[in-house]
C-alpha cells in the first residue's frame, strides 16, 4: 500500500483474474444498489457528470441515460475497456456523450466543473487524509447546487484502507456539502449531498 491508498497494480491484478470481480452483472446486491442510486438522484437530468472508479461500466450505462455528458475514469485499463464496450452496445439515441480516462481519485483533478459527481464503491480505496482532499476537490469542481452522490458497501474488506462507514463520516463533515437525502441498511450506505444550501425538490418545481 502506498501513502494514498491501495498499492499500484492492485486493480490490474484483480481484473486479470476476473473480468467482473464484484459481480456487477450477476449479484442482486449490485442490481438493487444501482436501482437505489438512480432513484436517489434528485434531478431528472444532468448536463455534465463525473464517475471516478467506473469499473466495468454497469452504473455508467444507467447514468448516461440521465446525463448529456458523462466522464468515467478508472485506474485499470481492463476496466475502462470493458466499460467502453458496454456503453458502445447501448443505442446511441438512449445515451449522452461518454468519455473514458485513466485516472485515480487521488490524482490531480482537471480544470472543469460538473453538476453531478458519483462516488460509488471507490472512496474506501484511499487513506483518510487523501480521501478528505478528494472530497475537497469535489466541492471545488461541483457546480452550485450540484449533486454529489456517495454509495458504499459497509462490510469490512481486508484490503481496503477504510470502511464504508468511515468514508461517509468524512463525506458528511466536508465543508461545502449539505445533506439532501440518504438510504442506509446493513449492507450499504447511500448519501446524497448538494453543493451549498439545500433546496427542497418540490419547491424547485414550484409545487406545494
Amino acid at each position: 500500500m502506498n501513502e494514498t491508498g491501495l498499492a499500484a497494480g492492485y486493480f490490474n491484478d484483480l481484473y486479470a483474474r476476473d473480468t467482473d470481480p464484484w459481480g456487477f452483472t450477476t449479484r442482486w446486491y449490485e442490481q438493487r444498489k444501482r436501482a437505489l442510486t438512480m432513484a436517489a438522484l434528485p434531478q431528472a437530468r444532468y448536463h455534465s457528470a463525473f464517475e471516478p472508479g467506473c469499473s466495468t461500466g454497469a452504473l455508467a450505462a444507467e447514468l448516461t441515460a440521465r446525463c448529456d455528458r458523462l466522464v468515467c475514469t478508472d485506474t485499470a485499463a481492463q476496466a475502462l475497456h470493458a466499460a467502453s464496450q458496454r456503453i458502445e452496445r447501448l443505442p446511441e439515441s438512449a445515451r449522452g456523450a461518454v468519455e473514458f480516462h485513466r485516472w485515480g481519485l487521488g490524482d490531480e483533478w482537471a480544470d472543469e466543473h460538473f453538476d453531478l459527481i458519483v462516488f460509488s464503491e471507490v472512496c474506501y480505496c484511499l487513506e483518510s487524509a487523501s480521501l478528505r482532499k478528494a472530497f475537497e476537490h469535489a466541492v471545488e469542481h461541483i457546480e452550485p447546487r450540484g449533486t454529489l452522490l456517495c454509495v458504499h458497501w459497509r462490510r469490512k474488506v481486508r484490503e481496503y484502507p477504510l470502511s464504508g462507514d468511515h468514508v461517509h463520516a468524512i463525506a458528511r463533515t466536508t465543508p461545502g456539502l449539505s445533506t439532501l437525502s440518504g438510504y442506509h441498511d446493513e449492507d450499504m450506505l447511500l448519501d446524497v449531498f448538494t453543493a451549498g444550501e439545500r433546496e427542497p425538490l418540490a419547491e424547485a418545481e414550484y409545487l406545494e
